[in-house]
């Protein structure tokens, strides 16, 4: 990724002249009894055993500031059949409710967190190997998640892999740093994942699935998912949600085989996604607002109070540097919005306003390279936190009698400066690298310097010149165009849009889950960690002792 590596650093000097610090690292908590912090050792590493044949056992016994190291290994765990996430809900394999504790693997591809069940093989595709977690009083299973970081800050989790982690009553999250799902309030402060890898080896067409790979929800931040690989979830490989000012840096990742690449509902303030690489998922980054648990709404990339801009749009959210590409694959898994994401498309922006999308890569994407739209929500029975803030309730025109109960338009976002090149062959009318559906707003979406070898291709036609200039008022094509027609086309959202000559998108026909490959690990794992048995060198390079 060297490409984006270098963009990132060329517009880091526009997000520290924001307010950015940089990312974030959680940082060494001190111990509770004042003691300098411990090592724990999970397994074996080199030929020395540890003293914990689980990575929950160590948890358990950690204090604020100690370090769990984990041997390689296949860790079927189970944190989860003892203790519940509350209502029913999914707890995680691995729990995690102490603040300031550290979880390493010592070699990210050999460390494997399973969901599937003891004794199966490691990431076993088999049906029989599949566990579905625990009962709920109804008799049905909750599902499962994997490492779950549950409302504690300073967290980090480093250097391993995920799998197999199948959806229920809250599960299905592979890695889940989580700051209060469903509160609408922001319950965890810094937290940090590094060299993570989260994937599922198994799919049965109705039958529960894996949701999301690294999901973030309901974070302050300062928060940093960096070197990390996720694929084939029913949503999005990476989720960022719920945290009107996320606080939050998704750098270095790649995302595959996906409903979403990356999901982002109701998410803004001090966010950055940015030198990553989404691929041959169905939607390559979704951001958007929507009426339900993931409050509060909407997704608003708005600097907080106080934050310094420079923006003409006030954003603080960008999506910068990134490598956007061949995002075309109807046959992945997908289940409730996520399945609405529309096929061949790089990014879409779905009533989210004051976001920031440039100098990214956006290639050979069938339908959009990037398309600005409204999100038309359908709940009829929101949860109790979510109340269509920012949005239009119960709209009386056309919208409300198709069902509509919450309308997000998306408005003030910026699309600049980036490069495109042969999206929109899909050949319907109005694909290509950009367009706007949107209403008249006081700051509507504007679009600059953004440059493709054979030419622009936007629609509304020439988008670059009559919404060039940032923070006037403007509006994209209307609910009746024929923007807005392929839109719903390709998404289906009102319902089977069957292939015309003039309407024609890839439908599924059959899933293929994406192979997984060994992914980088850790140089040193036993950088930063405390002298032990298994880092044992001076400055810890020589780990073996």
């Amino acid at each position: 990724m060297g490409k984006v590596r270098n963009v990132l650093v060329g517009t880091g000097v526009v997000v520290l002249g924001m307010g950015w610090a940089g990312p974030a690292v959680a940082g060494p908590a001190a111990r509770a009894d004042h003691r300098g912090p411990k090592v724990l050792l999970v397994g074996n590493y080199r030929g020395r055993a540890g003293t914990y044949s689980s990575i929950q056992s160590a948890v358990d016994a950690a204090a604020p500031g100690d370090w769990v190291l984990v041997g390689p290994g296949d860790y079927h765990e189970r944190a989860d059949y003892r203790h519940d996430g509350g209502a029913g809900q999914a707890s995680g394999a691995v729990l995690v409710a102490t603040p300031g504790i550290h979880i390493r693997g010592m070699d990210r591809n050999a460390v494997v967190v399973d969901g599937t069940k003891p004794g199966a093989s490691a990431c076993s595709a088999a049906p029989g190997d599949q566990d579905l977690g625990p009962r709920d009083p109804t008799d049905a299973h909750v599902g499962r998640n994997g490492v779950f970081v549950s409302k504690v800050d300073g967290v980090s989790v480093e250097n391993l892999t995920a799998c197999n982690f199948l959806n229920g009553h809250g599960g299905g999250n592979a890695i889940w740093f989580n700051g209060g799902d469903g509160s609408g309030t922001q319950g965890m402060g810094s937290f940090l994942g590094d060299y993570l890898t989260a994937t599922t080896s198994y799919f049965e067409s109705g039958h529960p699935q894996a949701e999301y790979g690294i999901f973030v929800s309901n974070v302050s931040g300062p928060g940093v998912v960096d070197h990390s690989y996720a694929s084939n979830m029913a949503d999005s490989s990476y989720y960022i949600g719920a945290c009107p000012d996320c606080q939050t840096w998704l750098i270095n990742a790649h995302a595959q085989g996906s409903a979403l690449g990356y999901s982002g509902t109701n998410s803004g303030g001090r966010l950055v996604i940015a030198a990553s690489e989404f691929d041959h998922n169905k939607t390559g980054i979704s951001t958007n607002s929507q009426n339900n648990d993931d409050a509060p709404s909407p997704q608003d990339g708005s600097c907080p109070a106080g934050a310094p801009t420079t923006s003409a749009i006030h954003s603080c959210t960008f999506f910068l540097g990134n490598h956007i590409h061949d995002n075309n694959n109807p046959n992945v898994p997908s289940s409730g919005s996520a399945d609405l994401g529309p096929v061949g498309t790089g990014m879409v922006v779905s009533g989210g306003r004051h976001d920031t999308i440039a100098f990214n890569r956006i290639e050979h994407n069938g339908a959009w390279g990037v398309l600005l739209v409204p999100f038309p929500d359908s709940s009829t029975n929101p949860p109790a936190v979510a109340n269509c803030a920012g949005g239009v309730d119960h709209p009386g025109d056309i919208l409300g009698a198709l069902g509509v109960t919450c309308f997000f338009d998306d408005f003030a976002n910026e699309v600049a400066n980036n490069t495109f090149a042969g999206n929109g062959f899909y050949g319907n009318e109005t694909n290509g690298d950009l367009g706007d559906l949107s209403g008249q707003h006081e700051v509507g979406n504007c679009f600059h310097g953004n440059t493709n070898p054979a030419g622009v291709t936007t629609s509304p036609a020439n988008l670059q010149t009559t919404h060039g200039v940032c923070g006037v008022p403007n509006a994209g094509a209307d609910l009746f165009s024929p923007l807005s027609a392929q839109v719903i086309c390709d998404t289906e959202a009102f319902g089977p849009c069957p292939s015309t000559p003039t309407q024609n998108y890839p439908r599924k026909t059959q899933v293929a889950l994406v192979p997984l490959r060994r992914q980088p690990t850790m140089p040193n794992p036993c950088k930063g960690v405390p002298r032990n048995r298994w880092c044992r060198g001076r400055d810890h390079r020589d780990d073996a002792g």
